[in-house]
């Protein structure tokens, strides 16, 4: 049997800018993307905040350090920039595979630069 569990997360990330004319998804730096182990196409799950609003898209990598996160296409309307965010992707997992798992778990600053990996 597979259970589904977090696999990996950004915490209370800011949201830099929301462009309405652009097809779809979140654009994320790829320094953050390393050090969660997401990746590039993956869907993920925002969780904003600010205002409440839960929805799916997927990821387009940013450019290093850059500190952007910016929600594209119709996911701009459901946040402003400057709203906190948690970006989180799930997996799938056998049950011998979660004996030694362990989320990626990356804290983010006030400028999307990392503070902290647990």
């Amino acid at each position: 049997m597979l259970l589904e569990f977090l696999h990996s997360k950004i915490h209370r990330a800011t949201v830099t800018d929301a462009n309405l004319n652009y097809v779809g998804s979140i654009t994320i730096d790829e320094t953050l993307l390393k050090a969660s182990n997401m990746r590039e196409w993956q869907k993920v799950e925002i969780l904003d905040v600010n205002n409440g609003e839960r929805f799916q898209t997927y990821v387009i990598k940013g450019e290093a350090d850059s500190g952007k996160i910016c929600l594209n296409g119709a996911a701009a309307r459901k946040v402003q920039p400057g709203d906190k965010v948690i970006i989180v992707s799930y997996a799938q997992f056998e049950e011998k595979e979660l004996e030694n798992f362990k989320p990626a778990i990356v804290i983010v600053d006030e400028n999307n630069k990392i503070a902290q990996i647990k």
